[in-house]
């Protein structure tokens, strides 16, 4: 690509001039090259961090650098059929797709599950990429009625489960900072220090003036952190001489695998991401300077939800978790003055490449996990106060002070307290164990049998940049073009996605 901007780009409309290059413009490569590197790194750590959580909690160590190369090739992959749209499938604009957060809790729930009647670390892989395979189809049907659901997922539900799933993972945060499941000296103090050293970085860069500095805050604290334990001997490198040079891609590599039980709290999750995903979606469109309302918006609406359905199918297919469309990203948009999708065939081969040499997952798998734990610590509840920002704008009055007490209840109680459930049926043990399955259920009947007294907003007077917290606002069964679900946004960049 020579030319700095294609000749048949509509001319920028007013209050456009922050955008050096519109939707459909071709930036030379190397801007294009740039703004995509930025990207990449903004969007890396949730890209891979997901992974490395389940290989270390679930004790799959062997395989966590195929693993992680896998998680950044099919992100390329994704990535690439998000911008391009292949048929129906794809929003068309720049978004980058990655390893989605939101799943973890229940992943790691249907492993324990497998593990705790004997499975072997192959047998756990192949029942968690066979149910996540199958639970995608759960998405790609959601994707085609995201517009009708108006009445039973609303801001109060959505803020309520995005809540319960930063607070969930709190503890996992938590637990790699003190030194990680099963360490012996749990909470040492070297553990500690070695964390807050990542937390405080991060917290610092976060704070200063420079956007760039903002936006490597994560990649830098981690960076650090990684380097003090490599000098203060607590990372060594010798296992790097059995990693192979290249990863090769085999579908089922583990084979296929499915357990019932496991299987309905992960397609639960499958319904509750699409509402992100409409909200970054259209918090994309909205720095991009392109339509929140009509056809053209609702199409890329439907069509983003069902490339995160169908790239969800893929990634289990080549042996990596679900997928989902990053918020970060966003941020990038603003920083560069890039809004061109042409940069996202960019960031896709770099995702590509990386993904297929496994030494970038085996570098990364000896990070510690005091290290990885100071950076998910702030990322899982960056998560919950996403959900908190929700639930501000939707009200907090007596009706939905009610339905979020209850539903954070039940999620934490359970989590809290597991043995409440011990005189259930294991199928029943298994789904509402779950604290964001309970918590969901919860949320989602109580909105729909609880009468809403308030007076709701009429949807032509809705002003989707004065609500850019609220995660859907509905519209009518007979008004489709006019659901206009509005982004989560965050100080903190980059952050994972619930992804």
């Amino acid at each position: 690509m020579t030319t700095t901007r294609t000749t048949h780009a509509p001319a920028p409309p007013a209050g456009n001039s922050d955008l050096i290059y519109q939707l459909d413009d071709t930036p030379a490569f190397a801007p294009a090259i740039f703004a995509a590197l930025q990207h990449v790194l903004a969007a890396f750590v949730g890209i891979i961090t997901p992974t490395l959580i389940i290989g270390s909690v679930l004790g799959l160590g062997a395989h966590v650098p195929y693993l992680v190369s896998m998680a950044l090739f099919v992100s390329g992959l994704g990535t690439f059929v998000q911008a391009k749209r292949v048929g129906p499938i794809g929003s068309g604009l720049l978004c980058l797709q990655g390893t989605s957060f939101g799943f973890l809790s229940v992943v790691l729930s249907a492993g324990f599950i497998v593990k705790g009647r004997g499975g072997s670390e192959e047998e756990i892989l192949s029942t968690l990429f066979g149910i996540c395979f199958c639970a995608a189809f759960v998405e790609i049907a959601f994707s085609q009625f995201i517009n009708k659901l108006r009445k039973v997922i609303t801001p109060v539900v959505t803020g309520t489960i995005i809540c319960l799933m930063g607070l969930s993972l709190i503890k996992v945060g938590m637990t790699d900072l003190a030194g990680g499941y099963g360490a012996p000296d749990l909470g040492a103090l070297h553990h500690l220090a070695l964390g807050g050293l990542v937390l405080s970085t991060i917290v610092i860069l976060n704070r200063v003036s420079s956007q760039v500095l903002r936006l490597s805050a994560v990649i830098i604290g981690l960076t650090l952190g990684f380097s003090v334990a490599w000098l203060t001997g607590q990372v060594s490198f010798a296992s790097m001489a059995e990693v192979p040079l290249i990863s090769v891609p085999q579908p089922f590599k583990y084979g296929f695998s499915f357990d019932f039980i496991a299987f309905v709290p992960i397609a639960v999750i499958f319904l509750i991401t699409p509402l992100e995903t409409a909200g970054d979606l259209t918090a994309n469109s909205i720095i991009s300077k392109q339509p929140v309302k009509g056809p053209l918006y609702m199409r890329r609406i439907k069509s983003g939800v069902l490339a995160d359905g169908c790239n969800s199918a893929v990634a289990a297919m080549f042996n990596s978790l679900p997928m989902t469309t990053f918020s970060q990203n966003n941020g990038v948009i603003q920083l560069t003055g890039v809004a061109s999708r042409h940069v996202a065939f960019y960031i896709a081969g770099i995702l590509v490449l990386l993904g297929l040499f496994p030494a970038v997952g085996a570098v990364l798998q000896l990070m510690p996990k005091p290290v990885l734990g100071g950076a998910t610590l702030i990322m899982f509840g960056t998560v919950a106060v996403a959900g908190i920002k929700i639930l501000s704008e939707a009200g907090m009055h007596r009706r939905n002070v009610l339905i979020v007490a209850i539903s954070l209840g039940l999620g934490l109680g359970v989590a809290g307290v597991p043995e409440v459930l011990s005189q259930m049926p294991d199928v029943l043990k298994n789904i509402f164990g779950s604290p964001i399955t309970i918590g969901a259920f919860s949320a989602i009947l109580l909105n729909f049998f609880l009468p809403d007294e308030t007076h709701e907003v009429a949807e032509d007077d809705y002003d989707p940049e004065a609500h850019m917290h609220t995660v859907v606002h509905g519209a009518s069964d007979e008004d489709d073009e006019n659901l206009a679900p509005t982004p989560l946004s965050s100080d903190l960049t980059p952050s994972p996605h619930l992804n």
